[in-house]
């Protein structure tokens, strides 16, 4: 066992922790979700990063001995390297802006420095305050490791997003020749092809992958060296530049400061920038995952244009019956990034006068977002869309049956004929095509031609069939 003490008093602490003191008061204050703050690694790194590069800083302005920063630097890497991941046992909901964070990170740097340069744990060398913290403060510190983090998470989530986009690529070309019914407001309308549906889904990962990288951008401006509210107090000269420089080189990232470090201590503005974006690629996931669920619905009384790979038994009672689960569950996933949205509005709205203190809630619904959005995006891929299947009998049976093919006669002869035509079609059972044919309205070649669905999908092959017919037309009369 070993003795510590904070302004608030002493405390015996089992010498095997690295965390101290101050993380064990939090730890018994906050025992709340039983989701720690170890569960967002990409927090704790960042927040390690900073560390490592604030001890660099402080010694090249001559502020800190090299042994010392050597010690900080050395524990700061063990974080990085995963090995202190069990020291960091604070619940996420926890009051004081991430101070109980950002102690802990200090503690265990620490009391981890200080058993290299002593042989023994506790603060005779190296103190969590003075050293481990010197120049910052949890107000910048934290801030700034959200930002790291969050360029980290995108860093992930954009390869999964590039993977669902070569795979959407592949299903166009697959279903280019599926001819089907397209639908709106779940009614049937004009043909289309499958490969044709796929491609819309194709643009939207597109242009989410676009969008990323446009946020991924305002992850690089920190306000790390604003201390307590960015007036920076306690910060040496030279110390802002250098940290810069160190923690750039630490990361890989060309990480800079805020222009306007009291906006940037204040607003959580950036926080809804990175939710509004996962909350778009969460509403086409969603819409996605759900269409493909309709297009599968059945296999008898449903649509059953497309299969869906079959992963597991779908009814305890039921036998050969198989749910969309995957699907399900990237839908699923996006309702929550949608609560997680929410939460972070509120969070970023209720930050007030000098410091935005609601950033843990923001640490834990950002991280979520993304984490489950990059596994779900993944298991979508790997277990879903890669083996549909088109049941293309189907497809086309649904295409020709139409009654929204009487859009043609439409173009042809008028609206109120086409009506005409789509109701008795509709009465008798028939297809546009045949009442059509049987009317006299179109000969038996020209309905094959006008009436074609695959053709319908194409302008640069329909038009020129229209404009030809009513040009032949006209000149018989």
């Amino acid at each position: 066992m070993r003795k510590e003490k904070d302004s608030l008093g002493e405390m015996v602490l089992e010498d095997e922790r690295y965390y101290g003191i101050q993380t064990e008061r939090a730890r018994t204050n906050f025992p709340v979700s039983g989701i720690n703050e170890s569960a967002y690694p990409k927090v704790i790194h960042a927040v390690a990063c900073i560390k490592k590069a604030a001890a660099m800083a402080n010694h090249q302005i001559g502020r800190l001995d090299a042994e010392t920063a050597k010690a900080i630097g050395r524990a700061a890497e063990e974080i990085l390297e995963g090995k202190m991941d069990d020291q960091f046992p604070v619940d996420i909901f926890q009051g004081g802006g991430g101070t109980s964070l950002n102690m802990n990170v200090n503690e265990v740097i620490a009391n981890r420095a200080n058993e290299w340069l002593t042989g023994e744990k506790g603060y005779t060398s190296v103190h969590p305050n003075t050293h481990a913290n010197m120049a910052q403060s949890t107000n910048d510190v934290i801030p700034s490791a959200i930002h790291i983090a969050c360029y980290d998470y995108i860093e992930d989530l954009i390869p999964i997003l590039e993977q669902l986009e070569r795979i959407l690529e592949r299903k166009i070309k697959e279903f280019e020749h599926v001819v089907k019914i397209g639908r709106t407001c779940l009614q049937d309308a004009v043909p289309i092809t499958l490969g044709q549906e796929f491609s819309g889904y194709k643009g939207f990962v597109e242009r989410n992958i676009l969008e990323l990288r446009e946020v991924q951008k305002h992850c690089l401006s920190l306000p790390l060296g604003g201390t307590a509210i960015g007036t920076g107090i306690g910060v040496y000269p030279g110390y802002v530049e250098a940290v810069y420089e160190h923690l750039s080189s630490i990361t890989g990232v060309p990480f800079h400061q805020d222009r306007n470090l009291f906006d940037g201590m204040q607003n959580g503005d950036f926080y809804l920038k990175v939710s509004a974006a996962l909350r778009g690629l969460a509403s086409g996931l969603s819409k996605m995952a759900s269409d493909l669920r309709l297009l599968s619905s059945g296999p008898r009384a449903g649509l059953s244009e497309i299969s869906l790979p079959a992963v597991q038994p779908g009814s305890s009672i039921m036998p050969g019956k198989i749910n969309p689960v995957i699907p399900e569950m990237v839908m699923q996933i996006c309702f929550q990034v949608y609560g997680n949205d929410t939460a972070i509005m509120l969070a970023a709205d209720r930050g007030e006068l000098d410091l935005n203190v609601w950033e843990p809630l923001i640490i834990k619904n950002l991280s979520e977002s993304f984490e489950w959005l990059t596994n779900g995006i993944r298991i979508f891929i790997e277990k879903c869309i890669k083996d549909i299947k088109a049941n293309e009998k189907i497809c086309e049976e649904n295409a020709r049956s139409s009654l929204a093919l009487s859009t043609v006669i439409a173009a042809l002869f008028g609206y109120e004929k086409a009506s005409g035509l789509a109701k008795e079609a509709y009465i008798k059972g028939s297809t546009i095509k045949e009442i059509a044919v049987e009317k006299g309205i179109l000969s038996e070649q020209e309905a094959h031609l006008l009436l074609d669905p695959f053709v319908l999908t194409e302008p640069e092959k329909s038009s020129p069939l229209f404009t030809d017919y009513l040009v032949e037309h006209r000149m018989e009369k």
